[in-house]
């Protein structure tokens, strides 16, 4: 048995063009796996980003779209590996989160996974075969002062994570939550380009750098392959030791 063989499996990895999502993305295309690159705003976006990737097909839907799971459905059909990464932030003191922040937010970070899950779970179930990841963030353990609903939501998902874990099993289907730190993405480029800041920043991690897109694709494809078949309900933190 080829561990990390995903030949004609089908994947798709939300909120993939760019950063973590991509990586992942393109660490499954490579171990064999037709890939669909999720986006939510622009489809010249997605589209761009799966011409990077080859055989990679971009779709395209807003996951603070009740309608979301279905979209996606049309699009892809039926999935072997679901890779839930996108989310949103939105940064400020918790005594200024609008109800229209916060129902954003767990739009995006927290309803649509589970109702992505309900979508493509069932027939993973019917196969005997599925991979389900979740990606977390070490903000569960170690929450950023603004941005309160990100944190909490992350932590709503691991605790789905473990739920999930124990019912899928019997049916071959294995769920995890990966937890990156300081990752440089798009979205953390312009913080970190402050000397300053990326000073404060680093001094909270004990490896005093941060990482990068692919330094979360291995664990990811750990996860989505064989080579994890006996791991579910679990969590893998990739910060650098930020957490300690």
């Amino acid at each position: 048995m080829e561990l990390f063989d995903l030949t004609g499996k089908h994947a798709l990895v939300t909120g993939s063009t760019q950063g973590i999502g991509f990586a992942i993305a393109k660490v499954l295309a490579e171990h064999g796996a037709k890939v669909f690159v999720h986006g939510g705003t622009s489809l010249e976006k997605c589209e761009k980003a799966a011409a990077q990737i080859p055989g990679a097909q971009a779709v395209l839907a807003p996951l603070d779209d009740h309608n979301c799971a279905d979209t996606l459905y049309a699009a892809t059909g039926t999935l072997d590996i679901l890779v839930l990464n996108a989310s949103v932030q939105i940064r400020k003191p918790w005594q200024e989160i609008t109800e229209e922040e916060y129902d954003k937010v767990l739009d995006v970070n927290l309803r649509s996974t589970l109702t992505l899950i309900q979508k493509y779970a069932p027939e993973m179930q019917a196969r005997h075969w599925g991979r389900i990841l979740c990606v977390g963030s070490v903000q569960e353990f170690r929450p950023h002062k603004d941005m309160l609903m990100y944190a909490a939501g992350k932590c709503a998902m691991q605790s789905m994570v473990r739920n999930l874990g124990k019912q899928l099993a019997p049916d071959g289907v294995t769920i995890n939550n990966l937890c990156p730190g300081v990752i440089d993405t798009p979205r953390n480029s312009g913080a970190l380009a402050d000397p300053e800041y990326a000073k404060q920043v680093y001094a909270g991690i004990p490896m005093a750098y941060a990482g990068i897109p692919e330094d979360c694709a291995g664990a990811a494809l750990l996860f989505c392959s064989d080579a994890g078949r006996y791991i579910t309900g679990g969590e893998l933190v990739i910060d650098g030791g930020m957490q300690l």
